[in-house]
């Protein structure tokens, strides 16, 4: 394919020294990060899995917590789903970690605990897509295959002043295919695809990029023609969908275990499957004080007249295309009779709630109201 065109000065020549003057750069510029000193495909998975749509900073300690918790592919196999989405709490996108677990066992089920070496056999593993594919076929095994993330796409279009629409499928192929004829010219796969992935975190970052200390501004599109806020284009992402959770929080004080909180797992296909909370209620407004919901009648018999024991508690948590605002009602109910509880909840222990899997937004109610 020709990169070459009328407004795209000197875009051909930089292809043959691009790879070569990124994998420099990179040698002076690398972050010193765990995953980059092994060649274990395991390790490297886990890094690419936690790190997707995380920044590094963020990423870190949960990469080192699942490594210490999970050294080899067969721990995390054997290991409980619930034990999986709590040590991920925290970084969203909890179906990412139910696809680690069952990529997990299919890899020790189906192939004895033995990771694929190839691309194309990578991507025949349940969760593992083509960026991730490629990221450990080069990392781990050395092929000469290109990773297309964000920050690669970010890199070339800019250099190359690609301006499709970096979301549709025709640009993928695109991206897809310049990447793959770029690391043509690399000394090492692996460094080379570092090198573009670190090149865009660090130096052609979203904004304001050190565009005057670059490498390559003198053969790049975007700095010649004053257009880095510009590329890549991306369509605008789909408006925020603001949800109204009102929770019920009810609690009880046993005689033996102390104070006890009901809680149960979330099941469907809404957000926070498999998680843990309190009795909800969700409206297509916010309401202004409990007595405005509509309560069932086997839950308005447990409620003390005087519910809830406190004002409310309000808190926010910012989904991809959500923002779910809760509003928890605290109500303490008598321990007699407090046993027949709605469909799938039961009684906790504040250190039982502690380890069960949850979204933010209900940890961040424990930690305020229990400490």
């Amino acid at each position: 394919m020709d990169w070459q065109s009328d407004n795209k000065p000197n875009a051909v020549t930089v292809q043959d020294t691009f790879a070569p003057i990124l994998e420099a750069w990179y040698e002076r510029h690398k972050r010193n990060l765990p995953w980059r000193h092994t060649r274990d495909p395991y390790a490297i998975w886990l890094s690419e899995v936690i790190l997707q749509q995380t920044r590094v900073a963020q990423g870190l300690p949960y990469y080192e917590r699942f490594l210490n918790a999970y050294p080899h592919v067969q721990a995390m196999a054997d290991a409980d789903e619930r034990d999986i989405l709590r040590l991920w709490q925290g970084l969203g996108y909890y179906s990412r970690a139910r696809n680690m677990h069952r990529t997990a066992r299919q890899i020790t089920s189906e192939r004895a605990g033995k990771f694929p070496e190839t691309y194309h056999e990578l991507l025949q593993l349940k969760g593992i897509g083509t960026y991730t594919a490629a990221a450990i076929a080069s990392f781990a095994f050395g092929e000469r295959v290109a990773v297309v993330d964000g920050n690669v796409y970010r890199v070339l279009a800019r250099v190359f002043g690609l301006e499709d629409d970096i979301t549709t499928t025709t640009a993928k192929k695109t991206f897809a295919g310049l990447a793959q004829q770029l690391i043509r010219t690399a000394t090492d796969p692996a460094t080379y695809n570092q090198a573009i992935m670190e090149f865009g975190a660090i130096q052609c970052t979203p904004v304001a990029p050190d565009c005057l200390l670059c490498p390559v501004h003198a053969h790049c599109v975007a700095f010649q023609t004053g257009r880095q806020h510009l590329l890549p284009v991306k369509s605008k992402k789909a408006p925020v969908r603001e949800r109204y959770f009102n929770y019920i929080v009810l609690t009880r004080q046993h005689p033996e275990h102390g104070l006890q909180l009901a809680m149960r797992e979330r099941t469907g296909r809404d957000v926070w499957q498999n998680l843990y909370d309190f009795y909800l209620i969700e409206t297509d407004e916010p309401k202004e004080s409990w007595q405005t919901l509509s309560l069932p009648e086997n839950l308005s018999l447990m409620l003390p007249i005087s519910a809830p024991k406190a004002g409310p508690v309000k808190l926010v948590q910012l989904l991809s295309h959500q923002r779910i605002k809760g509003t928890f009602y605290q109500v303490m109910v008598p321990y007699a009779g407090s046993d027949t509880l709605p469909d799938g909840f039961s009684w906790l222990t504040a250190a039982g709630a502690e380890q069960v899997p949850k979204p933010v937004l209900i940890t961040n109610y424990l930690q305020n109201q229990l400490g």
